[in-house]
């Protein structure tokens, strides 16, 4: 299993890096967004700092995470159908999904230090948290892209699922991220902490299960 595994990341790795332009696309909407928001509201508080990221991380998975599946033509499953598992073949597209979240997260996290200024209490806690939240947002989408590739490519279809799943969890993980932002001490966050680890392992374990079924039709 461990050698179509590699071979799949590395052949979604080396297809990103050939199609440099949709990589540069995605670093220019987080570069523009980040000085919108600079022009806007310039140096925000730390409190708004947080949630302006948070809301940054979302568009910027939506834009570069979500087209795992959806880039893929519909002919071509049908020679990986030939070759891999099922199971294989997801979690493949989860780890390069993954990967490149923390890319783009590092990114942002640099953009945002930049222009709008670093107003974090402690830095290694938030970049952990922030590390957590590219992977939770990476494999919920890439779930969801699978979902919608399998109905007729309905990125629509993508939203309207992702909706429910992604708004706790995105204020769970900006309750989390307050907690080294803010020099007040948050009790009980390695809980919370443990709740979107255990939603991400969910959405794997639902995912796993459910793909083989849509990868036969």
């Amino acid at each position: 299993m461990s050698s179509p595994f590699i071979a799949l990341v590395t052949k979604d790795l080396i297809q990103e890096w050939r199609q440099k332009h949709t990589l540069y696309g995605v670093v220019l909407y987080i570069g523009s967004t980040v000085f919108a928001v600079y022009m806007m509201a310039g140096r925000p508080d730390a409190v708004v700092w947080n949630v302006l990221f948070w809301l940054t991380q979302l568009f910027v998975t939506v834009n570069s995470v979500a087209r795992s599946f959806l880039q893929e033509p519909t002919s071509r499953y049908r020679y990986y159908y030939s070759l891999v598992k099922p199971q294989t073949f997801l979690l493949a597209k989860m780890l390069y999904s993954v990967l490149l979240q923390l890319a783009m997260t590092l990114v942002s996290l640099m953009l945002f230090a930049l222009l709008l200024g670093l107003p974090i209490v402690q830095v290694s806690l938030f970049a952990l948290i922030a590390g957590l939240g590219s992977i939770s947002l990476s494999v919920v989408f890439t779930f969801l892209s699978a979902v919608a590739s399998k109905a007729g490519q309905n990125a629509a279809l993508m939203a309207i699922l992702g909706f429910p799943l992604i708004t706790p969890m995105l204020m769970m993980l900006s309750k989390l991220a307050q907690n080294a932002v803010a020099p007040v001490y948050f009790p009980g966050w390695w809980k919370l902490a443990c709740v979107v680890v255990g939603l991400d392992v969910l959405i794997l374990f639902l995912g796993i299960i459910l793909f083989p079924f849509l990868w036969k039709e």
